[in-house]
């Protein structure tokens, strides 16, 4: 697939992330590994449960597929960098950054509305992450993490297109357009919110 030119004027957060949050993550990097390791684990088995929901979508099964191994290997990286530091995986916490998010998605109506909202989900998940990566592989001490930060920041990209791509795919690029919209408007509520209360997003 092609991604055509108003996917790539599109794609753009409303709110970055505060630049003093990269001082709080290098404070506590095991709980930033932490983090990031489940958020691996999550979108691998997020794309294994689409796939399955969606399985007669050739197009969607094809993209995915290579992205189910790609995560899993991402979470494998953090989980190897947590032992190499002797820190162990820890419990997983409640991610309120994603849970914000399952809220918006459309719940009832037409399939193709909450297709398309299980798609821009992963999408703007993908595009916080890559650039909580960015924040990471610029604003770290440790020029090591910095490395490794970035490139994960490099594939994320790719991944957050992806999803956009994948509903353009699919459904009319217009209705694509406008409800993006409404999810990066919606995203740095969720964002303003969690900054001012305090709470760690991955």
């Amino acid at each position: 697939m092609e991604l055509s030119d108003h996917t790539r004027n599109i794609l753009g957060l409303h709110l970055p992330t505060d630049p003093r949050w990269v001082n709080l993550a290098g404070i506590s990097l095991e709980a930033i590994l932490t983090d990031h390791a489940y958020c691996e684990q999550k979108a691998a088995l997020t794309c294994i449960s689409l796939i399955q929901r969606y399985s007669q979508k050739a197009e969607l099964v094809k993209q995915l597929a290579p992205i189910v191994t790609e995560e899993w290997g991402h979470f494998r990286l953090v989980l190897n960098e947590l032992h190499k530091r002797g820190l162990s995986l820890g419990t997983q916490r409640k991610d309120i950054y994603v849970n914000k998010l399952l809220e918006f998605q459309q719940k009832g109506g037409d399939e193709e509305g909450r297709f398309l909202d299980q798609l821009l989900t992963m999408a703007l998940i993908e595009a916080r992450s890559c650039e909580r990566f960015k924040r990471l592989s610029e604003g770290l001490n440790d020029e090591y993490m910095r490395n490794f930060y970035r490139r994960f920041m490099e594939s994320e990209a790719g991944h957050y297109t992806l999803f956009i791509e994948l509903s353009e795919f699919y459904i009319d690029k217009e209705k694509v357009r406008k409800r993006w919209q409404q999810w990066l408007e919606y995203e740095a509520s969720i964002m303003q919110e969690i900054e001012v209360r305090g709470d760690r997003i991955h």
